[in-house]
Formats: C-alpha cells, structure tokens, sequence
C-alpha cells in the first residue's frame, strides 16, 4: 500500500527509473501474495479493493486521455454531440452551436483542452457511445470539478473490476479451473495502476465481456449477445471476436443444428451495437468517427513490434516512413489470421473459445502500429482462462513502454521495446509451440 501511495500521488511520468523499480515492487509483492500465501479469496479481495480506494483522489499521472473523457461528458450534458466538435474548433471559436455560443459554458474548459494537449485536441473523439454515458455521468455529478469527475469516473472503473471478480470467479468455478487465477488479474499492479489509476476503460468492456461469457457458457446466449454487443460500444475491440463464436455455436457447419443460433446471436449482437450508435447517427458521425479511427492504423506509432521492423526495411528500401500504406495492409493481415483461427481451431468449450479470442487479440497487437500499455488488460484478463500466461509477462514488461516520455519530450527507446517483444514473443513461442501444458492450465 505504500508503494501504491508512492506511485498515485508522487510519481511523475517522466521519472522512468523511479517508476520501473515501483512498478518492480509491485508486482513483487503481488506475486508473494498470491504465490505464497494462503488462499483467502475475501482477505485478497479486501486488498485488491483498498489499493484501488488508495487512488480514489488522486490525479492520473500517467496519462492525460481523462482530460478528454471530461470534455466529452460535459459536452454531452450541455446536448452537444462530442463526435461533431473538436476542442480545437471550439476553443479557437471556428464553430458556433445553438447549445454552445461561448467556450465559458463548458466548466474548465481551458483547463481540460490544455491538459489533454494539442494531439487529443485537434481530432474528432474516438469513444464509442456506452463510453461516453460513462464520462456524462461522471459530468452530471461534478459539473465544475475536474477531481470530481475523475472520482466519479474511479468509481464506475472499481465497480466493473469488481463485476469482473464476481463473474470471473463463476466462469472459472464453470471451467473447473482454480478460482485464486482470477487474482492474476485483480491483485495485478498493471490492471489496479492502468485501469483504476490512470482512469482507461478497457476494465468496463471486459467486464461485459466476462459477464458475457459466462451467460454463454449457462446456453443464455441471447444476454451474452447484447452484453457482447454493449461491450463493443464501450471499446471496439470485441468486434475481433465475432468470427470465433461461429464454431463455438454452429460446431457442425452451415445449415445444422446450432446455425440458426448462430445467425441469431450474431444479429442480437449487431441489433445491441446499431441501437446503442443510434442516438449520435449522422452523415459528420460517421465520417470523423471512422477517420479518426483511421488514425491509429496510418498515422499514430508506439510501442509497436512487428510493424516496427517493417518500418525499418521500408526506410531501407524507399527512404521513407511507409505507415500510410502498412497501415492498410496490417488490419487485412489480422482479419485473415482471425478468420483462418476462426475455421481451423475447435471452439467445442468455453475455455477453447477464450483461447482463440486471446490467440486472436495477441495477433492483433503484435501487428499493431500503436500498443499503449492499458490495451495488455485484454489478454491478461483472457489468459486467466487457458493455459498461457505469457500475457502476465507482457502486464509488466509493457511498463518498458514508458521510457518514452523523458523530461525533454518524448523519445521512444527502441532498444526497450526490442527487449519488451524478445522477452514476451520467445516466452508465447514456448507456451504454444514447445512446453507441454496441460488443458486446463497451470496455477503459478
């Protein structure tokens, strides 16, 4: 808890040694707690829990995308749809709105668009529409507090984190694997640091994810299809998954038993997806959600590894950065990966499912020209339910990442980042090709 305390209210994000040997510490004493001592699941509850309580006050330091959740919920409560604006444009008074005739009615207005910085500021917002309830409710209760609305938004972030204790324990009880797993991803630094400390989402779409599931694994599929899809409109990223639930429900084929299910979770799914995206439906929706979206495929680099040596062999050969271009070929490539799991793997299990989806995410980020840090929660958690924990690796080597922001600016280490890939492909290498785990895994 000290250590925790250290890092909430003391750290600063440049001061990467001092934040690698906290870090360190973490996840030390996390390992410990689970690896050697008695399990207690209420006693590493209450402990998952008081470290999250710890940053409840506490401004992220790591990271300043909360600046712009904000914005956008207090966008939203004013009736402004934050897809059409970007701060940039109504800071600078290039756009005037019925709702909007002055930048003073948006409370900390100047605060919010300096603190998210120039890059955040100049682009249309990229977060799907069950995201944004979440920053207006987080406006709705602290109209005029920035420290409010992160509290606000603390709150909505532990409380999926403990959904996702409460189903993980259930699936893993379902899966007839070790309930102690589910703390790999709740006692983890990375998750209660990331998640709960720097405010990221990706915990709220998990835990519909999970919930999910484990309805699908009880044959509830209807639920598990609409959570499926709300999970998409917190973050997009579910969207991989749906190739894999063919087999899982139709695991005869086209046209047999489970097809017609099949067909119907997928439309259930879709029906979730278009009704949450409706209220915000327009031509300019649609046109700077998906260019913004584009961004992060040909524009933004970071911490990547595969697209990171294709960058290097296109300055070899042709002079120059050649993102534009690989930026369109990489997502084709992971479709065709996801598909080809999704037709040669048996998805006749639960567990087999999880498996591929966590296959499927890790092919994707390894192809990725951007991989923030928060983005590892996804096979984390996943790896929870299979054999393979080379994601628990990946949750602390990600921190590596962070040497990039040094007192002078931002400088990416690439010696790091070769070092962060080597460790995590070599040791995923093993796990699926070379060590003989068993299927139902192995508890660390």
């Amino acid at each position: 808890m000290l250590l925790y305390f250290l890092f909430a209210y003391f750290l600063e994000r440049s001061d990467f040694l001092n934040l690698l040997l906290l870090y360190s510490g973490l996840f030390y004493a996390a390992w410990k707690i689970i690896q050697h001592t008695k399990f207690n699941f209420w006693i590493w509850a209450v402990i998952g829990i008081t470290a999250r309580v710890l940053f409840l006050p506490s401004i992220p330091n790591l990271s300043q995308d909360f600046y712009r959740f904000i914005w956008d919920g207090r966008l939203l409560i004013l009736g402004i749809n934050p897809y059409v604006f970007t701060p940039e444009q109504l800071a600078n008074g290039l756009l005037k709105t019925t709702e909007l005739t002055s930048l003073e009615a948006i409370s900390n207005a100047k605060i919010l668009i300096q603190g998210m910085g120039s890059l955040n500021a100049s682009h249309y917002s990229n977060y799907p529409p069950i995201n944004q309830l979440c920053f207006a409710l987080a406006a709705l209760f602290a109209k005029t507090s920035v420290l409010g609305s992160v509290i606000v938004l603390r709150i909505i972030i532990i409380g999926a984190d403990l959904g996702i204790l409460y189903f993980g324990k259930k699936l893993l009880e379902r899966l007839n694997l070790p309930t102690k797993n589910i703390f790999w991803y709740f006692l983890n630094p990375f998750i209660i640091i990331e998640l709960t400390g720097n405010l990221h989402f990706e915990g709220v779409m998990l835990f519909f994810v999970i919930w999910s599931l484990y309805l699908l694994d009880k044959k509830r599929w209807v639920l598990a299809a609409i959570l499926l899809g709300v999970s998409v409109s917190v973050k997009l990223l579910p969207l991989l998954f749906l190739p894999l639930f063919y087999k899982y429900l139709a695991p005869d084929g086209l046209f047999k038993k489970g097809f017609w299910k099949m067909k119907k979770f997928y439309w259930v799914t879709l029906a979730t997806i278009v009704f949450t995206f409706a209220p915000f439906a327009s031509k300019t929706f649609i046109s700077n959600f998906s260019a913004t979206i584009g961004l992060w495929f040909q524009n933004f680099e970071f911490n990547a590894s595969v697209y990171y040596i294709i960058r290097w062999i296109g300055f070899q050969t042709v002079g120059w950065n050649i993102i534009a271009t690989v930026g369109l070929i990489l997502p084709m490539v992971v479709f065709i990966c996801i598909v080809l799991l999704a037709v040669f793997r048996k998805y006749n299990t639960t567990q087999k499912l999880i498996t591929g989806m966590l296959l499927a995410v890790s092919i994707y980020f390894l192809l990725a020209t951007t991989v923030h840090p928060w983005y590892i929660a996804t096979p984390l958690l996943l790896s929870v339910f299979t054999k393979y924990k080379f994601p628990l690796l990946w949750s602390f080597m990600i921190c590596f990442s962070y040497a990039a922001y040094g007192a002078n600016g931002f400088n990416e280490n690439l010696s790091l980042v070769a070092i962060e890939y080597s460790v995590v492909i070599g040791v995923a290498l093993w796990e699926i090709f070379i060590k003989k785990l068993p299927e139902k895994g192995v508890v660390l």
